[in-house]
């Protein structure tokens, strides 16, 4: 009695919303044997869940990331840890230091430098989150389509992000924001948000240059793809970790430019509590009182070293040439 045939090949997901032909013995082990390089079911693991499992075991990042929900839970919720008003001052205590209740002092005009330091996480926060989702949505789009369109829409925007990378942040604030007279945070972002896209536009136009150069993609053009599915479906996903990684860095710059803006005078007004205001406020003091300067300014470091640690976690992660 004949023996059944074997199939002559099997089909396995390259991981990158592609296919390959892969012989019996190579489809077998995939699998069942569990390679290196795949997961709990033999199935090829992704850029994203190799990553996510790199992330898992790199104490940077966890160290980090619990800094930063920290951050994230006392923006949202500062009466968890601080009861008072950060804008309720008593002239009587200015410049006075610790006391019960109250475990950073008091500032020059005798409020609480404890309550008003949780207080501005929100502002920071705000102001850096904002930023980086405008600036990584804005940059993105304009860089994506002029990296996958080319022609001339790739030169427009060669000769357009020159013009912005020759303007300097710290003077075009100074610039821009002191003619605005509002004390709301959305002046500060949308000013990080028209001098910082250009960055991210690059690292886009690059990856999408290189992404769609691929195999998977030529094969899907082949096959009558529409530019809308190419882009979406088949460059996207594997051209967009170089983008999180650079905006999760410019995070934390952001924080610090809109704490310097802020510092300057031109950045955030009061009554809107921020850290940066806070370090201007203290800087006449910093002699007679030096913990009004000491703890607005230690949150600041904190935080923006918080983000960039979390960067360089998730580079490492998402680089395949560090692993």
């Amino acid at each position: 009695m004949p023996e059944p045939q074997q199939p002559e090949g099997a089909i396995a997901g390259t991981g990158m919303g592609g296919a390959m032909d892969l012989a019996v013995s190579e489809a077998t082990t995939l699998e069942g044997g569990r390679p290196d390089g795949s997961g709990p079911s033999g199935k090829p693991r992704s850029l994203w869940s190799d990553a996510w499992r790199d992330l898992r075991r790199n104490p940077v990042f966890i160290i980090s990331g619990l800094v930063i929900l920290f951050l994230v839970v006392i923006s949202l919720w500062p009466s968890l840890i601080a009861s008072g008003n950060p804008l309720k001052c008593d002239l009587s205590k200015a410049q006075e230091g610790s006391q019960p209740g109250h475990p950073f002092g008091f500032d020059g005009q005798g409020c609480d430098v404890y309550t008003r330091t949780v207080y501005g996480a929100r502002t920071s926060v705000t102001v850096g989150v904002c930023a980086t989702l405008g600036v990584a949505l804005l940059g993105s789009v304009l860089g994506g389509l002029a990296g996958f369109f080319g022609g001339f829409w790739d030169s427009l925007l060669s000769r357009l992000t020159d013009i912005f990378f020759a303007i300097p942040v710290v003077l075009g604030g100074l610039v821009l924001l002191s003619v605005v007279t509002s004390s709301t945070v959305w002046p500060v972002i949308g000013f990080m948000v028209l001098l910082g896209w250009p960055q991210i536009s690059r690292i886009a136009r690059g990856s999408v240059i290189t992404a769609k150069q691929n195999d998977y993609v030529q094969a899907a053009r082949a096959l009558g793809a529409s530019n809308s599915r190419l882009l979406l479906r088949h460059i996207t996903p594997n051209a967009v970790a170089p983008v999180i990684v650079v905006a999760t860095i410019a995070l934390g710059t952001y924080i610090s430019l809109e704490a310097t803006l802020s510092y300057l005078g031109v950045g955030l007004k009061p009554p809107t509590v921020s850290w940066g205001i806070d370090i201007s406020a203290a800087s006449a003091y910093i002699r007679n009182a030096p913990h009004m300067l000491l703890w607005p300014a230690g949150a600041l470091a904190i935080t923006v070293l918080a983000f960039i640690m979390l960067g360089d976690a998730v580079r490492d992660a998402l680089d395949p040439k560090l692993r």
